[in-house]
């Protein structure tokens, strides 16, 4: 598949300009953390305390040194064979609904447009595709329960599970009422088309690093005009820019991100990866130095 391949078959014309791709160094990038930035993890320092839920899985995902980029701090899962779950992270920011969700931010603005990006590192051993779950950005979006107004998945699929899947889905009607009443309330989500890159999570993918940049923005009142578009280190882009994400609700904003390890049917091996240098913004971030 060809960048932009499906927003062109989708007749929304040529794409937007993407920002430019930093020259940041890698190591130690939350050193030179930047205005627009709401959130930066380098994993350099340990702030696992400031994510308002960190699942180890009993030590299965956890810092470690010498795994992250140029052989800095990474954050790093160890799937044992037949592995589901093997712990995550889970960010809030903005205006959130309840006290737990502890945004590392002030709490009081209700984004409705984001960028984040993580750089995840596959062992020379692995196999399996992608590894499924990668992370979602979503909008919690009651006072009462964790009921999401929408969700961005991140995850890959498709044969051999080789390729990286966007699949957007809404937590309101069109009328704007919010019909979920639970996190991952699938019974009530309105799923929206997903899309995926080409089958970059092949054979290729072992032993190397990839840059992955999500842009999400929420729809205006009355238009199917929202966005769902992610880059694969810097050059192939694919997206959806015709999304209905929320239609008329307006209660909360983009305000959570988790990044996790969550493998449908089971790791097929012993196997790890590792995620390093994750920055939540308000404007492009672009993928820095790296390889």
């Amino acid at each position: 598949m060809m960048p932009w391949t499906w927003l062109l078959l989708l007749g929304l014309g040529s794409p937007p300009p993407q920002g430019p791709v930093s020259n940041m160094p890698t190591v130690g990038e939350c050193d030179r953390w930047q205005p627009a930035w709401i959130w930066c993890d380098d994993f350099e320092i340990d702030r696992l305390g400031a994510y308002f839920e960190y699942q180890s899985a009993d030590g299965a995902f956890g810092r470690e040194e010498g795994r992250g980029l140029d052989g800095s701090t990474g954050l790093t899962v160890r799937f044992k064979k037949g592995q589901v779950s093997a712990g995550a992270i889970h960010l809030a920011f903005g205006k959130v609904p309840q006290e737990y969700f502890r945004p590392v931010d002030d709490g009081a603005t209700a984004y409705r447009e984001l960028w984040w990006r993580v750089w995840v590192h596959y062992d020379p051993v692995w196999v399996g595709g992608g590894g499924v779950k990668i992370g979602r950005l979503f909008s919690f979006a009651s006072p009462a329960t964790w009921g999401q107004a929408m969700i961005a998945h991140l995850w890959s699929g498709g044969p051999g599970n080789q390729h990286l899947v966007l699949d957007p889905a809404s937590g309101v009607d069109r009328a704007g009422r919010l019909v979920t009443d639970r996190y991952n309330d699938f019974d009530h989500l309105r799923w929206l088309g997903s899309v995926r890159t080409s089958p970059i999570f092949g054979s290729q993918v072992a032993g190397r690093w990839l840059c992955l940049e999500s842009h999400i923005r929420l729809n205006d009142l009355g238009h199917a005009n929202g966005v769902y578009e992610v880059t694969v280190d810097g050059r192939e882009r694919v997206g959806r820019r015709d999304l209905d994400w929320v239609g008329s609700f307006r209660g909360y904003g983009l305000n959570a991100l988790y990044l996790e390890n969550y493998w449908n049917g089971g790791s097929p091996a012993d196997q790890e990866r590792t995620f390093d240098n994750l920055v939540v913004s308000r404007v492009p971030i672009g993928c820095g130095v790296g390889g």
